[in-house]
């Protein structure tokens, strides 16, 4: 457990630092600061349990400091020192919940009596927000495994404990039976929620499930996270959930996937890396299209070979390089020659080809009517 003593006078946090009994009531740490704002960087960074704090300090005194911790919930003890028996000063602090307030010049029973207090306190509520928060662990996996099996279940606190979405992306995880998944499910849905894009549950029973429901546009996250924190074998299959009223029948789809060995294991973390920068250039691609664009110039760009690109890009698109760009280009030249005023020669030549008679020649191969044509309603 951390201490951390705030006061600009040296005098005193020596006195303190002397006096208190910390070995004995389990203070692993001793933290100090000479004012408000130096108090605040050490508690954002190191988050201790107790802080003993001066009211009058330079810049941000500490009535200023307590009132920012209640601003952002603090959890631990806060105990003012002060020259000062004000009422004013004491009001102002039970309004901001401070657990206690010594008078200097402090004493050493009274400091170490507040101490035990104040370590007691936290850890008391330490224990009940544990309990509350393994029963809210209880209460979300027993009502997440009631809604696959379509029985009766609270949707609205499935949805509680998931960010707000229109649609999600439902995956189901298996582990083979001699390992021991929890933990590292538990581990992951701490991260899918600290960041906000979903959640996980271990299911109840002997079914060695896990379920995933979370963001579908942050799917790469998603994986990422499982690839770093599952070390054990695991196969997965996902859909799309766009109700949590289809919980169960997506539930029994995916049942199915499973049981027809149409599964995937997760992918290793530099392959995703890879499949990352395949996507990036894909992106690339649709955004400069209309220039002039190479094998030669993705290579030195996304530091991967022109071999590699070309068979990967086929892969991910079903076509070469050269194709995909001609179909965006004649795409857009299709619009152009609906939606403007444009010549023909000019949508040639901002689509990267120079000759006006290639363009034309290349455009009536793939849509079967030249531009004059297409822009005049012709059909093909």
């Amino acid at each position: 457990m951390k201490v951390l003593i705030a006061d600009d006078e040296f005098n005193v946090r020596d006195v303190i630092r002397y006096i208190g009994k910390w070995d004995e009531h389990g203070i692993t740490e001793l933290l100090e600061a000479a004012n408000g704002n130096e108090a605040k960087k050490i508690i954002e960074k190191e988050q201790p349990e107790i802080i003993f704090t001066d009211i009058k300090m330079p810049g941000m005194s500490g009535l200023d400091l307590i009132e920012w911790l209640d601003s952002i919930s603090y959890e631990g003890k806060v105990v003012l020192i002060t020259g000062y028996d004000d009422y004013q000063f004491m009001r102002k602090a039970i309004q901001h919940n401070s657990f206690d307030y010594l008078l200097k010049p402090v004493e050493d029973e009274a400091f170490n009596n507040v101490l035990k207090k104040a370590v007691a306190a936290y850890d008391e509520e330490r224990k009940s927000r544990l309990y509350q928060e393994d029963a809210v662990k209880i209460r979300w996996s027993q009502t997440m495994l009631a809604a696959c099996l379509g029985e009766p279940a609270d949707l609205d606190f499935i949805a509680s404990n998931l960010p707000p979405s229109e649609k999600y992306d439902f995956t189901l995880l298996t582990f083979y039976q001699m390992h021991q998944p929890t933990p590292y499910i538990e581990k992951l849905a701490d991260e899918l929620v600290d960041q906000e894009i979903g959640n996980a549950v271990m299911l109840p029973g002997d079914s060695n499930q896990s379920v995933l429901i979370t963001l579908p546009e942050e799917w790469f996250l998603v994986e990422e996270s499982l690839s770093r924190e599952l070390d054990i074998p695991v196969r997965l299959v996902k859909c799309e959930l766009q109700s949590l009223q289809e919980i169960h029948e997506k539930y029994n789809d995916l049942q199915s996937e499973l049981e027809n060995q149409n599964y995937r294991s997760i992918q290793r973390l530099d392959e995703l890396e890879a499949k990352q920068r395949m996507n990036d250039i894909i992106s690339y691609v649709e955004t400069y299209y209309m220039e002039d664009m190479s094998l030669e110039r993705l290579a030195n760009r996304f530091f991967f070979s022109r071999e590699h690109i070309s068979r990967k890009f086929k892969q991910e698109t079903g076509m070469t390089l050269s194709k995909y760009i001609t179909k965006l280009r004649i795409d857009q030249a299709k619009r152009w020659l609906k939606e403007s005023d444009e010549s023909i020669f000019s949508i040639s030549t901002m689509l990267g080809y120079q000759d006006e008679k290639y363009f034309s020649k290349l455009f009536k191969k793939e849509v079967g009517i030249t531009p004059f044509e297409y822009r005049n309603g012709e059909k093909a």
